[in-house]
């Protein structure tokens, strides 16, 4: 797959991962253990490894060399500031995937996320001729709300118990972005 990097904001570029990306993503795990805890699942130790990196990054990898999912890092040089992924690609009449996302605590509040959003959004659209990309937040999840809605996603549901987060299932708003109406086939 190629995907050109695109520079957003303080000359952050958004970049697909690589395999060399391993510590710098270790890194930036660990500066953001804290900043990410109430908003992801709960990490075994393990995955605050290199090991863990290495395999996490490596399955997401293979996941976009079968086409069904899309892993980009926001890079402030050699540091990872950030992540963006598309998960669960779908093809055929759905042409669906689901859009996840983090940002270092360093530089949220910036614009950052949503213009990384934008762009995926623009890749989805034009490069991976996707027709939609569903998003959940935490109910709670007002700055990652903002994000979507700035990027122009729209509210459709509330999912009760969606996601086992920080150690609970939990309620989700789930948000949803129409790319283009192009048929499927």
């Amino acid at each position: 797959m190629v995907i050109e990097p695109v520079s957003l904001v303080d000359d952050i570029v958004l970049r697909l991962a690589t395999e060399q990306d391993t510590e710098a993503l270790l890194a930036a795990c660990l500066r953001n253990r804290d900043h990410l805890a109430r908003w992801e699942p709960r990490r075994p130790e393990e995955f605050f490894t290199v090991a863990g990196q290495a395999r996490r990054l490596e399955a997401l990898l293979d996941q976009q060399a079968r086409n069904q999912a899309v892993a980009w890092v926001l890079a402030d040089g050699e540091r990872i500031v950030g992540r963006m992924t598309l998960n669960d690609i779908v093809r055929g009449p759905f042409l669906n995937a689901h859009l996840g996302y983090w940002i270092d605590a360093g530089h949220t509040g910036r614009g950052l996320a949503t213009q990384a959003v934008l762009e995926v959004c623009r890749i989805a659209d034009q490069e991976l001729g996707l027709h939609r990309i569903a998003a959940g937040t935490l109910l709670d999840n007002v700055a990652s709300q903002s994000v979507l809605r700035k990027a122009g996603f729209e509210q459709f549901g509330t999912a009760p118990r969606y996601l086992e987060i920080d150690g609970r299932w939990q309620d989700h708003r789930l948000f949803q972005l129409i790319l283009n109406d192009r048929p499927a086939f």
